[in-house]
């Protein structure tokens, strides 16, 4: 009986650090994301992108809320909500969703109203 058990644990213990890496890369691929996009670059046509908007301040970044029975919505976050599990839950989603190979803001799949009250409880 103590055998099971254990090895439960164990399977437990290994689904939580998979769990935790798949959202470390997350995370990392998150932040080199934004790190890119803090260098302006010109391009051969002259025009410059990857450019960070005015109202993204240091140490937030940008988050549109993408629901198909509401409007779509961009809201500036605090780099603080990467340790917020449930919005480490919201960026999960995101990555397997749509994927990091896009320009703009992160889109996450979930009603603006219901990221405004994730952002209102920390």
């Amino acid at each position: 009986m103590a055998y099971n058990k254990q090895r439960n644990v164990t399977k437990s213990s290994k689904r939580k650090i998979n769990g935790i890496v798949k959202l470390k890369n997350v995370l990392e691929r998150l932040v080199q994301k934004s790190l890119l996009l803090t260098q302006k670059q010109e391009h051969e046509d002259g025009v410059v992108r990857g450019y960070v908007p005015r109202d993204v301040k240091e140490g937030h970044f940008a988050v549109i809320a993408v629901d198909e029975y509401e409007p779509r919505q961009r809201f500036v976050v605090p780099l603080a909500f990467l340790e917020n599990p449930v919005f480490l839950r919201l960026l999960e989603q995101a990555a397997e969703e749509y994927g990091f190979d896009h320009n703009g803001a992160l889109m996450v799949p979930c009603r603006p109203s219901e990221l405004r009250m994730i952002l209102s409880e920390q």
